[in-house]
């Protein structure tokens, strides 16, 4: 590879705050509110046009998974649209868990500011200022060119950990043996559904029974490899439907030209995905795109190595560790196939036998070797597996509510994020409704 030797220069300051929040998918946005409400002067960037995510940006149907108590609960609150009593519209038995992208940005947004979050969107954090293993600041790009930003603790919530990663904190990418990860998919919805007819799998293994045969087995049959699998969920609005069915194997989320082609492919395949809507699925039959995602939808990238690593085992087992501080997290194993599409074979939906709630402990949101940084969201320390089942929505609320009142503690004890008793986050956790 040829180089381009840059000329040193002055960049100029633009922040000094006590906690900076990289990324505001659910994991950042909680994080920066909880160390906000705590009297931190806290900032938020983030490299898209919105706050949330995979929740707005990237047209995520539902809040997949489930938890109980903190800042999730707050924020269905806040964003839900309809009450509870709608249950012939809800997912996983609760209406409020359908997602309604418009309405959760401007509602994420207003609880940002009346927290009192200085937000910058529009802006990559494209490196990190590294002194003595002790992170200091990032370098950011923006329409405001190249500029500093100093803070005494920084929450890494970008998903694939950019930061972290600058910074020289250890990870592994995707599957422990080979390096593997789980596919991207662009969302999209459709409408001019018949919601009286229309079916609505919501797992690869709802093989719903069709006039032409079995839907998953006809998905497979007639949409392009390495899509297939049928994914259908209700909306908000009436005859419009969230289709998680586009699908692009063998692409890393941390290079730009993966997600550039990553994005080629599933837009290529919805198409011909609407067509066997048309063809084969009852209610689809004059269905027609009206909305895509505007990032494509990563699953999996840089596991960090922590100072605990959670494993398959410990969410089997739904053990309790000592310094818990995110409570009550149930899903499954989602490990969507690594090699084409459907579930992997090593994924467990309807067959996962863990029917209660695990924890994560503290040890899972501090990073080896850098001190001043803690992580947030689905690049935290975990195996492959354990990631399949951590990495969803909601349960990544509740640990940036959990990070920022770590972070917040760190600053007023003066202490590193290792040095810190999770006992003393857990004492506030509780007095905000979560419990072990």
């Amino acid at each position: 590879m040829n180089y381009y030797e840059e000329a040193a220069k002055q960049i100029p300051i633009k922040a000094e705050v006590d906690v900076l929040v990289i990324g505001g998918g659910p994991a950042g946005f909680s994080a920066a509110i909880s160390a906000a409400r705590r009297g931190m002067k806290t900032m938020l960037i983030e490299q898209a046009g919105d706050v949330g995510g995979v929740a707005t940006t990237g047209l995520m149907s539902h809040w997949t998974g489930n938890t109980k108590g903190g800042f999730y609960e707050e924020l269905l609150d806040r964003s839900s649209e309809l009450p509870e009593e709608n249950k012939s519209l809800s997912h996983n038995g609760s209406y409020r868990q359908i997602i309604n992208p418009e309405t959760l940005k401007t509602v994420m947004l207003q609880m940002l500011d009346e927290a009192g979050v200085i937000l910058q969107l529009y802006t990559f954090a494209s490196d990190a200022i590294v002194e003595d293993s002790t992170l200091k600041g990032i370098i950011t790009e923006s329409k405001s060119g190249r500029e500093v930003i100093y803070s005494k603790i920084i929450i890494d919530a970008s998903g694939d950990g950019d930061i972290a990663a600058k910074a020289g904190a250890p990870f592994i990418k995707g599957r422990e043996d080979d390096g593997k990860m789980q596919p991207m998919t662009l969302m999209f919805k459709v409408a001019g559904v018949d919601t009286s007819k229309a079916v609505f799998p919501g797992g690869f293994e709802d093989n719903i029974e069709i006039p032409r045969g079995l839907i998953q087995n006809l998905g497979s049959a007639n949409i392009p490899h390495p899509a297939g699998h049928v994914l259908l969920y209700r909306t908000t609005l009436p005859g419009v439907v969230s289709c998680n069915m586009t699908n692009c194997i063998g692409v890393d989320g941390t290079k730009a030209e993966d997600l550039t082609h990553a994005t080629f492919v599933c837009r290529s395949q919805m198409t011909p995905i609407i067509k066997f809507l048309r063809d084969f699925v009852p209610g689809y039959e004059n269905c027609f795109p009206i909305s895509s995602a505007s990032v494509i939808g990563v699953r999996e990238t840089r596991h960090f190595i922590g100072e605990y690593t959670l494993t398959k085992e410990d969410i089997l087992e739904a053990k309790i560790f000592e310094d818990w501080i995110v409570t009550k997290a149930h899903f499954n194993f989602d490990v969507h196939n690594i090699s084409g599409s459907g579930l992997d074979e090593t994924g467990a939906q309807k067959h996962f036998t863990q029917p209660k709630g695990y924890t994560i402990p503290y040890g899972c949101f501090v990073p080896q070797k850098i001190d001043n940084l803690l992580l947030a969201g689905r690049n935290i320390s975990g195996t492959h597996l354990a990631h399949s089942n951590y990495r969803v929505m909601p349960i990544c609320v509740n640990m940036g509510h959990a990070v920022g009142i770590a972070a917040a503690l760190c600053i007023k004890e003066n202490v590193v994020p290792r040095d810190l008793c999770a006992k003393k986050i857990q004492a506030i956790l509780k007095v905000e409704g979560v419990q072990p």
